[in-house]
């Protein structure tokens, strides 16, 4: 899909990627709906602020009325999440903003992609799509509910020529990986290549080489990629 020219909506645009991916768009020539729960918290030049809170159907609809002319619905709002054993109402939190929110988002837009010729709908999913990173089983099972329903979505908009395309990535240095000891990447590095993958018409962007190696490992025995996960967390 070609940015330039095209009209995109980013959720949770104030801060992190979504941020990012807001700020490139317009400097690939994108007109930009920028969205928030708290609209005041977004500072960014060139975009149209919108109050958006994607776990609120009433909010979702609004959205999709005032920005009628989107044919790039960015998904990036999301919460982390604990264990599935501990808190449930986190773990129903998770799956409610990750998951329900996001396919509230793309149900919404989907009229709206039709009819400005199709578009493309991109998904921030997660390297937790494929692995579970200790205490955060919630959002590992939310992010890989985003990549199913993104393959879901590819099949079901493929007739209305909508791409979906669905994002892994590893830890970037945002607020919600704060207090994780892990290498991190930079999250304008993150927007970038996820936009470079919208305009290659990718299925899936893999970010990191640390998420290709965890993709790779869904072909392999599971222990062995335990294996080499425990040596990463050990190094």
């Amino acid at each position: 899909m070609k940015i330039h020219g095209a009209t995109a909506l980013v959720t949770g645009a104030n801060r992190g990627i979504g941020r990012h991916l807001a700020a490139q768009l317009v400097e690939r020539g994108a007109k930009v709906y920028a969205t928030a729960r708290r609209p005041e918290s977004i500072d960014l030049d060139g975009v149209e602020v919108l109050g958006l809170d994607i776990s609120d159907p009433d909010s979702v609809a609004a959205a999709a009325r005032l920005a009628g002319d989107v044919n790039l619905l960015v998904n990036n709002a999301g919460i982390g999440g604990g264990a599935l054993l501990g808190d449930l109402q986190a773990v129903r939190a998770a799956l409610d903003v990750n998951f329900w929110g996001t396919l509230s988002m793309a149900r919404a837009f989907a009229p709206v992609l039709a009819a400005n010729g199709g578009g493309a709908i991109v998904n921030l999913a997660s390297s937790a799509s494929w692995f579970v990173f200790p205490g955060s089983s919630a959002y590992a099972v939310s992010k890989a509910a985003v990549w199913s329903m993104s393959k879901a979505l590819r099949q079901e908009l493929a007739g209305q020529g909508t791409l979906v395309t669905s994002v892994h990535l590893g830890a970037a240095d945002t607020d919600m990986m704060k207090g994780y000891d892990v290498p991190k990447m930079d999250p304008a590095d993150v927007a970038r290549i996820t936009l470079d993958g919208v305009e290659a018409d990718a299925f899936e962007v893999v970010v990191d080489e640390f998420t290709e190696m965890v993709k790779a490992s869904l072909s392999k025995d599971p222990r062995e990629f335990d294996k080499q996960f425990h040596q990463f967390l050990n190094a």
